[in-house]
């Protein structure tokens, strides 16, 4: 678990790292990224691509959608998103529009023939922001059970807490099993649950 810590204390929300870790990050059709490494340019640009073609967007979004895909993961730096968003319009796959005191981007049809044009590559970098953002959930998920585990310790049986973790590795197993397979979970922990609140421990009463 001490791993866990180390590697969460370095990226915790990305944010002014703009990097993938080894081992979150694996091997996209020979686009590594290791520990350290920074997203390409041409990279991010047909991530902001790939977002502009969804709809319209200010730089902001730009960001806070990257944000949200990785769950917090990679954050690019506004000092990243917007010199690429003003490369992008320099050589005409995007537009601006002024929205306000704002700049709303659109992308254009040179832009769209691009990003069809690098549509696998496109595909796979939102592919594994999703997976690096579920692992990241579920390194959320460890630590917080580490932070819990250390204060039962100072009060649970040793039995108790070993069964305590071996049912929490068999719903981690089981976390992205199916709905039905869930439910079946679900109605077994409400009887667990109702059997264990049912027993009034001696010890307990005043």
């Amino acid at each position: 678990m001490h791993r866990i810590h180390l590697f969460f204390a370095r990226h915790h929300g990305g944010r002014g790292f703009g990097h993938f870790g080894r081992g979150f990050m694996g091997d996209m059709g020979g686009r590594a990224f290791g520990m350290g490494r920074k997203l390409a340019s041409v990279d991010l640009q047909l991530l902001i691509l790939g977002l502009l073609a969804e709809k319209p967007r200010h730089g902001y979004e730009i960001i806070k959608a990257l944000d949200e895909r990785s769950k917090g993961f990679y954050i690019p730096s506004p000092g990243m998103v917007y010199p690429a968003l003003t490369y992008l319009e320099e050589i005409g796959h995007a537009t601006v529009e002024v929205d306000g005191s704002r700049k709303l981007h659109h992308i254009t049809d040179a832009g769209k023939e691009h990003l069809e044009n690098h549509r696998s590559t496109a595909d796979a970098l939102f592919a594994q922001f999703g997976r690096v953002g579920e692992r990241m959930d579920r390194v959320r998920r460890a630590m917080h059970a580490e932070e819990a585990d250390t204060e039962h310790e100072r009060r649970g049986s040793k039995e108790l807490l070993r069964a305590r973790r071996e049912l929490k590795a068999a719903l981690a197993d089981k976390w992205d099993s199916s709905r039905e397979e869930q439910q079946r979970i679900v109605e077994i922990l409400k009887r667990a649950t109702a059997e264990i609140l049912e027993h009034i421990d001696p010890g307990a009463r005043g």
